[in-house]
């Protein structure tokens, strides 16, 4: 039975018997809606305008929505250009206002076909849930069109408000908000399954789209956790952080986008390697810099400085910290200055760069004076960013190391596996745990660093964790023994350089395995789903990102610019509508074109199952919810029906108790 004090709040909301009743009706009503449909994207790793345009585009479900309802009436060419308006409304406004020798005219004809398309993403919603989507200042007429029935007497009316939108100038701003009114409610509720950051120039521009997204849950993965750690002013985390964009040339982001400051870092680089050219250093340079191009070789002598900080700096912490088993990465102590040399478990290898003139062969991992005031600049610039911390404080709010959703598990890495199927045991902090109970845990762990830090601990010595995490090999977000970041810099031999997975990725190809894993999460295997990122899928190598017999999907399939050349394509979206499942196969995004038109390559759709009823709301976790509230207004039904709680009903804008 709910609580009686519940009760009684729950009477201040619904004061008697007619709003309760009215509520149930609502609520029971909803449940018969179909349910939302999911989207599902993985390893975004800064790739804005390619998660944009996937996420506008409802990855390809829009245009599918479009040949629906315009197949026999527009051309393929039309079609093409009525979805470029959805994904990008206000580049084609501009070409259009160019190419149109009316463009008055073509807007009403747009307006028009967006209105259609906008009436069926909205069919499975409730009119109340698609009036709080529309904008505020164009709601009313939005509305008006979209609800419109097919009574000839009230054609003229709805002619007559396009006419109106047109002759005030308005029709832009309303073509603007009803295509990202349509890209809203066909994605209904969003899930990144990890790595939001790194590699790719704007990360933080993903982050403040999502906080606009009205539903919307991230599972962390290891490039968003040692973010995380930075944010806590972990030394370990800030260098590895530093040292990615640095030599991913996001210059931009760092500087104007989070207000990190680079000055000290760039000074000491230039004064320490002067004469250095850094050649192993060079950055990768996906994108351009609009408002900071740091010249390449600058950018190299910093990317080599942050490097050996790095270096010092993780070496301290396994030294301090013994039980993270982490010694084998212990190298600067292994090099011989001498002879240009270093040994790597065992095995001797010259080094590409012996010149390491900040680096105290007696005192290895010991920061130097100058080396440490570059440390403090950054760890000030990042605690001090008011945009960085707060797009952490989203990631905590929204996000978790894994989520259970309507019978599917999402999770960025892998669960911890013996080499013959067994969850293993993994200790950490002092606790050891496996599978669920492991992910659990962790997730805990990761918010008492940064919300509650253990007594006698600072923040940033807590978010140590965020660092074992990003690299340890018995992390589930990592996934393989060893990051071989030293010697992928340092020496020349490839072999050095691979980093070896851990056994689930190979037992996630056995289907007892997955059911394994589905059920220690408390789900159903019969239909349950596990959606996974972190390891791209290399297609191109005859690679299948289904899993255990179409029980896992892997959905890394490359939007990051720096791993296409090895998946051969650029990216997946996994769908879960209310009548199927399917993988959606992203080819590179196209940027704008000098004359203002875009390629918009459609995605390739597959469906990976189908449901044997269409699922409605009623069926989901959302619908459970639902119930339970409508259990409770139940009893507080009975509680007025007894006169156990009083009823209060308003009168003249005032309210009187019925007792």
């Amino acid at each position: 039975m709910t609580d009686s004090k519940y009760l009684q709040m729950l009477a201040e909301k619904y004061p008697n018997h007619r709003s309760v009743k009215a509520e149930i009706i609502n609520l029971r009503a909803i449940l018969a809606l179909p349910k939302g449909t999911e989207y599902f994207l993985s390893d975004l790793h800064g790739e804005y305008d390619a998660f944009q345009y996937f996420v506008r585009s409802a990855s390809g479900t829009i245009k599918m929505k479009i040949d629906e309802h315009f197949s026999g009436m527009l051309s393929e060419a039309e079609r093409e250009s009525l979805a470029a308006l959805i994904y990008d409304p206000v580049a084609e406004i501009k070409r259009r206002k160019k190419s149109e020798k009316d463009f008055d005219a073509w807007c009403k004809s747009a307006i028009y076909r967006l209105v259609i398309i906008c009436r069926s993403v909205s069919s499975k919603y409730t009119r109340s849930k698609v009036r709080r989507i529309l904008p505020d200042n164009s709601g009313y007429a939005m509305d008006e069109l979209l609800f419109a029935d097919d009574d000839e007497n009230r054609t003229h009316y709805y002619n007559e408000i396009i006419d109106s939108i047109v002759e005030y100038r308005s029709a832009e701003t309303m073509i603007v908000e009803f295509a990202r009114t349509i890209s809203s409610l066909a994605v209904d509720h969003l899930h990144i399954i990890g790595d939001i950051f790194d590699r790719g120039p704007k990360p933080h521009l993903i982050m403040d789209f999502l906080m606009t997204h009205r539903n919307v849950d991230i599972q962390w993965g290891n490039h968003d956790v040692v973010w995380m750690g930075a944010a806590c002013g972990n030394w370990a985390c800030i260098a590895n952080i530093i040292r990615m964009n640095v030599s991913y040339n996001n210059f931009d982001m760092l500087e104007y986008g989070y207000g990190i400051n680079l000055r000290p870092l760039a000074t000491l680089a230039e004064k320490i390697y002067k004469d250095d050219e850094c050649k192993a250093f060079w950055p990768h340079v996906l994108d351009k810099n609009r408002f900071d191009p740091i010249p390449e070789d600058l950018a190299a002598k910093m990317h080599k400085m942050i490097a050996i900080c790095q270096f010092k700096i993780e070496g301290q912490i396994i030294q301090a910290h013994p039980e993270m088993h982490l010694e084998k990465r212990l190298l600067l102590d292994k090099i011989d200055f001498e002879n240009g040399t270093v040994e790597v478990e065992g095995t001797v290898y010259p080094l590409k760069d012996a010149n390491l003139p900040t680096i105290d062969p007696a005192d290895p991992y010991r920061l130097s004076p100058e080396e440490e005031e570059v440390m403090i600049a950054l760890e000030a610039s990042i605690l001090r960013s008011d945009k960085l911390q707060e797009h952490i404080q989203f990631l905590y709010s929204h996000g978790a190391l894994y989520k259970t959703l309507n019978g599917n598990l999402m999770f960025h890495g892998c669960i911890p596996f013996t080499e013959d199927g067994e969850f293993r045991d993994v200790t950490i902090n002092g606790i050891t745990q496996h599978g669920a109970k492991l992910m659990e845990y962790l997730d805990k762990e990761l918010r008492d660093a940064y919300f509650n830090p253990p007594k006698g601990k600072t923040r940033a010595e807590a978010a140590n964790l965020m660092w074992y995490l990003w690299l340890g090999p018995d992390s589930p977000l990592f996934g393989k023994d060893k990051m071989t970041t030293f010697e992928r810099l340092f020496i020349a031999d490839k072999a050095t350089h691979k980093e070896h997975v851990v056994p689930y990725y190979r037992l996630i190809n056995q289907k007892d395995i997955c059911v394994k894993m589905i059920r220690d999460f408390g789900l159903d295997a019969s239909h349950g789903k596990i959606l996974n990122g972190h390891v791209p899928v290399k297609i191109k190598d005859g690679e299948s990102p289904i899993k255990g017999g179409g029980m896992l999907y892997v959905i890394d399939g490359g939007i990051s610019k720096a791993y296409q050349k090895t998946t051969g394509i650029a990216g997946y979206t996994f769908i879960f509508n209310s009548r199927f499942m399917a993988l959606s196969e992203h080819q590179p995004y196209q940027p704008l074109r000098p004359d203002g038109t875009q390629e918009f390559n459609n995605p390739v759709i597959q469906t990976v199952y189908t449901l044997p009823q269409r699922m409605l709301i009623v069926d989901t976790d959302n619908g459970k919810a639902i119930r339970e509230q409508i259990d409770d207004l139940e009893q507080l039904l009975q509680a007025y029906r007894k006169g156990s709680i009083k009823e209060v009903y308003p009168k003249k804008g005032k309210y009187y108790s019925k007792n």
